[in-house]
């Protein structure tokens, strides 16, 4: 059994139907333990583009990292997610990361493949993944980079999400 914090994300179309269908389809794929509420942040990397919707899952299941990611990349072709391979940070339906993961003993899960890379090697710079991995797990420790709590609240991070804007009433429960 692993579990894995997710980050999802939205920018085109309709981001919070977007992010429920990413829900949706992770709940499907193991134990579905915690969603973050929404937040509307500024993009990031190529600013140009629409704000998008983010938010975190925590899911638990059999999978190993590598069968999450298939999923992942699966969930995102299913929701119309073409990837730009000329243009880094561009404009999506849909982005399933995986943040970190854990074996059922607590212990970091350490990837680092050409195909994916544990922990996500830009989560201790994004306010937009650790603002919401706080809410599913308050105790979180980023492998590597510390505490989560300590790192959202360093400069320049806390300028990012002093910048979020939470989005109470976009919800994301499954039914």
């Amino acid at each position: 059994m692993t579990a894995v914090v997710f980050s999802i994300g939205s920018n085109l179309g309709d981001r919070a139907d977007h992010l429920r269908f990413a829900v949706r389809r992770l709940a499907q794929e193991g134990e579905l333990l915690a969603v973050s509420g929404v937040y509307e942040t500024p993009p990031w990397g190529d600013t140009e583009q629409p704000a998008y919707y983010n938010a975190a899952l925590l899911v638990r299941g059999p999978q190993s990292v590598e069968q999450w990611l298939i999923t992942a990349q699966g969930i995102e072709h299913e929701a119309g997610r073409v990837r730009h391979q000329a243009r880094r940070y561009s404009p999506r339906t849909l982005d399933v990361d995986l943040v970190a993961a854990w074996t059922d003993e607590g212990e970091p899960i350490l990837r680092d493949t050409p195909e994916l890379t544990l922990p996500h090697p830009h989560a201790h710079q994004r306010a937009f993944v650790l603002r919401p991995w706080l809410e599913v797990q308050p105790y979180a420790e980023l492998p590597g980079h510390g505490w989560v709590n300590e790192l959202v609240l360093a400069e320049p991070m806390a300028a990012e999400v002093a910048a979020m804007t939470a989005l109470p009433a976009v919800r994301l429960e499954v039914e």
